[in-house]
């Protein structure tokens, strides 16, 4: 369910955008992300960071792109997301005793400290990748390529990154220690 109301605004903007184009896309990923904010506040009485961050930014951006009526901005919009999680993984990674990842992850799974640092480097490298990438396919592809990409793309690499980090963490995963009485 998480995984759904996380790419709610991402699959809004990419259904607008081939119904009324960039600029409606634009104002639905708003809208959207105004919503999903709303609703999880309503829900938890909190708002998670990386929503009220990347709702700030689509503000931020996709106010510039409708403003200056310039699609530049809000084709930004993932990079610099992506961006500022790898600087919050790099900062974590060398400031405080705890990654960022170890604390996004650590509720269900039980690694050593050092696979969690590694992880946690595993995961900045992939922003910038990702980030890098967005921009690679936005100055060298027209609008329908980037949104598909931004969609299709983005996610896919995700998921297969996710995966891929999946083979890697099933053989440093530690077992819980459960005591029990095995004379009962």
């Amino acid at each position: 369910m998480k995984l759904l109301t996380d790419f709610f605004p991402i699959l809004l903007f990419f259904i607008a955008y081939k119904w009324q184009g960039i600029y409606a896309a634009t104002i639905v990923a708003i809208v959207a992300s105004s919503i999903q904010v709303f609703v999880f506040w309503l829900k938890n009485k909190q708002v998670e960071p990386t929503h009220l961050m990347t709702f700030f930014i689509i503000l931020i951006a996709g106010g510039a792109t409708l403003y200056l009526q310039d699609e530049a901005f809000i084709k930004w919009k993932p990079t610099i997301i992506n961006l500022l999680f790898a600087f919050a993984c790099l900062v974590t990674h060398f400031i405080g005793n705890t990654p960022l990842i170890k604390r996004m992850m650590s509720g269900g799974l039980t690694l050593p400290d050092n696979i969690w640092s590694k992880l946690n480097g595993i995961w900045a490298l992939f922003f910038i990748t990702i980030g890098l990438l967005n921009l690679f396919v936005m100055y060298n592809f027209d609008t329908d390529t980037w949104v598909n990409f931004k969609l299709f793309g983005m996610l896919g690499l995700t998921i297969i990154f996710i995966i891929a980090q999946g083979f890697y963490l099933i053989k440093h995963i530690e077992e819980p220690i459960n005591i029990s009485d095995d004379n009962n």
